[in-house]
């Protein structure tokens, strides 16, 4: 089938290792960040939202850089789902993509576990329903990032990808954390909760990511996008130069790992 041509070669599992590893990362070092040790003389104070929310916008940039070459860096269903949705990214292909983030988030929180448990959960003085747009919102906010910042149609971009995606990342925190933990990503979510076996409203941290995620790339891809592509071919993926990264003239962020 034309939709698994490439999955059986060496850079596409050397792609679905990174997702799975970077992911793995950045769930042990940003849900790290949230465990609120006591307050005890000579210690640091407790966490705070600031350290929070650097944590994870600074843990995102830097896996994206490590392994955006690799694999594109999705680290996120969200991600994933929306370059399928606009025909970047075979279905196929997203499955192992899924599967290797959905792996490393769990074997991320299981190694956290090891030393203290965290829970994510939906702050009980707000409804499921703002917890659903809280998410949404965050999640639209950072795919929408994702798609402007790697475009490769634009040719006004100095800085780094990266950096803008992580910075997105915090500053979802920032505004989010206290309604609802700030998940912004399903895999992030998914990993703690089968470790701690805690699944109430689990679906809002699936359903509201990949909303947010669809709404963001269908509203750059065929609006904002310079000289939108709004015919390809189904399971299309992008070429070898596709997501250059600015500014790294030797690295480049395919949405797809690289010869497939």
């Amino acid at each position: 089938m034309v939709a698994f041509k490439g999955v059986c070669t060496k850079p596409f599992w050397r792609a679905v290792s990174a997702e799975f590893l970077a992911t793995l990362i950045f769930v042990l070092l940003s849900l790290g960040s949230t465990i609120s040790w006591p307050a005890s003389e000579g210690s640091a104070s407790p966490v705070n939202l600031v350290l929070i929310s650097l944590c994870f916008g600074l843990s995102i940039a830097t896996m994206v850089q490590c392994f955006g070459h690799i694999s594109g860096g999705h680290l996120n269903p969200a991600v994933t789902v929306a370059m399928v949705v606009t025909r970047k990214l075979s279905l196929a292909k997203a499955t192992f993509y899924l599967s290797a983030q959905c792996l490393g988030a769990i074997a991320g929180a299981g190694i956290l576990y090891l030393v203290t448990p965290n829970v994510l959960g939906v702050n009980s003085n707000i409804t499921v329903g703002h917890a659903l747009v809280v998410e949404t919102v965050i999640t639209f906010e950072l795919i929408f990032t994702v798609f402007a910042t790697c475009d490769p149609k634009r040719t006004d971009q100095n800085g780094s990808a990266g950096l803008a995606i992580g910075l997105s990342v915090a500053i979802g925190h920032f505004f989010a954390v206290p309604y609802t933990g700030a998940s912004m990503n399903p895999a992030r979510s998914f990993g703690p909760a089968v470790i701690t076996n805690s699944w109430d409203n689990h679906w809002v941290y699936w359903v509201a990511p990949l909303l947010g995620g669809v709404l963001a790339a269908a509203l750059y891809e065929y609006l904002f996008c310079p000289n939108p592509v709004t015919k390809k071919p189904r399971g299309e993926t992008l070429s070898k130069d596709a997501l250059r990264v600015p500014g790294v003239t030797h690295s480049i962020i395919p949405l797809n790992p690289p010869s497939l």
